[in-house]
């Protein structure tokens, strides 16, 4: 049977343009505990394993088989993505904050060490503030680490406690003035529309989240996902749209009177602090992933590949030191092509380019022209002869103009 590089370059129907920049996103799946509304890859490590309690020791028994597991895949992965340099590292979870900066350290050092990181490559870690500890931060920097994301969600500890989570306002604010001392630059991660939540609450969060002046904010609607705690038991006080549409006004309003740009639907950053590795996402750029769980997405001449790690961490591990890290290895439809790309080039304020589309997608303007015409007709884009970008309205309906791109059944 043909290796799978063999398979991916074999002749298609598409003709791309070069490959799009390439990131690469590591997933670190474990967490201090698990969020009723989070639907991500992430895993409580059981005490009863041999841990202990506190942050340095709940990840410290799987932490080193884990980067072994991680160096392994990478180099599995290497064929596929080989001489390509990468823009962006983003290493997520989970809490990878668990993991000691002598781990991170480990990791960085091996990923340079088989892969050509562009000067000033952005290294981004999650960091949550119930893993923070004074230094912890510098030390991570020291690591290689270029940018902290802080997952604060709120700064109300009612409003923390409803969601789960393991840190209080004190300590959030402490961890962001760490992460603001220790870095030129980071992302400070907030959500609205929380149980409980009115708009005298959400002002307060936005009081104290900008006066520690983040470069960077993410601000996030929760949404009830499947398979998570929330959707089985669902929260009391719900705000219902018409509250949550106030709450995105008063966001905007106060982002922008901050000087923070909304670049993205869910993203305002100062000039010089847009996050470089969801950019690459939002132009449907390239990126693998390794990890337990992780997506990758990566386009060959003739197509675009869709990859999937093992699930589980101790299965991704036993099959990652085995050679077999890959779960699911499929190519992207040229029918899904065309929403693909819209799911994620519509959220960006600015849209994207024509051409840009031609070159990631194969498929000429033309496959895409009548719906366009569609959605300008109703005020949901708007457009020139170079570009497509989402109006006011396309950014507010977001996920019916993005909805217009699917394939028919």
């Amino acid at each position: 049977m043909d290796d799978p590089v063999s398979r991916y370059l074999r002749p298609g129907t598409l003709h791309l343009g070069e490959p799009p920049p390439l990131s690469l996103y590591v997933h670190l799946p474990w967490c201090l505990a698990k969020c009723p509304y989070c639907d991500f890859n992430s895993h409580v490590w059981n005490p009863g394993r041999g841990a202990a309690t506190g942050p340095a020791s709940v990840v410290a028994a799987p932490e080193a088989l884990y980067l072994s597991a991680l160096v392994a895949d990478l180099e599995s992965a290497l064929p596929s993505v080989w001489g390509r340099p990468v823009v962006s590292v983003f290493i997520g979870g989970g809490t990878p904050s668990l993991f000691s900066p002598e781990s991170i350290d480990r990791l960085l050092s091996a990923i340079r060490a088989r892969l050509p990181l562009e000067a000033g490559c952005e290294v981004t870690l999650e960091a949550n503030p119930g893993t923070f500890e004074r230094e912890r931060f510098r030390a991570f920097r020291a690591a290689g680490v270029t940018r902290l994301s802080v997952g604060v969600q709120s700064f109300d500890d009612a409003m923390l406690r409803r969601l789960g989570r393991v840190h209080d306002g004190a300590q959030a604010r402490a961890a962001v003035e760490e992460a603001a001392a220790a870095f030129d630059t980071f992302n400070l991660d907030l959500m609205y529309a929380l149980p409980g939540q009115g708009m005298a609450q959400l002002q307060a969060d936005l009081d104290t989240a900008l006066a520690l002046d983040p470069p960077h904010l993410s601000i996030y609607h929760l949404t009830i996902e499947p398979n998570t705690r929330y959707a089985l038991e669902p929260p009391r006080g719900l705000p219902d749209d018409d509250l949550a549409s106030d709450m995105l006004d008063l966001i905007c309003e106060r982002t922008a009177a901050a000087g923070l740009e909304r670049y993205e639907v869910s993203a305002f950053a100062r000039r010089g602090h847009r996050c470089v590795h969801n950019q690459n996402y939002w132009q449907f750029g390239d990126y693998l992933g390794i990890g337990a769980g992780a997506h990758g997405k990566l386009s060959y001449p003739h197509r675009v590949m869709r990859q999937v790690r093992w699930r589980e961490p101790q299965r991704y591990m036993d099959e990652a030191l085995a050679g077999h890290a890959m779960s699911q290895d499929e190519e992207v439809p040229r029918e899904r092509l065309a929403f693909e790309y819209m799911l994620n080039a519509l959220r960006l304020r600015e849209g994207f380019a024509l051409a840009d589309f031609t070159a990631r997608t194969g498929l000429p303007p033309s496959v895409i022209d009548g719906v366009l015409q569609l959605a300008q007709a109703r005020g949901l884009v708007e457009r020139d002869l170079a570009r497509v970008w989402p109006s006011a309205r396309g950014f507010d309906f977001l996920s019916d103009l993005q909805a217009m791109f699917l394939p028919p059944k």
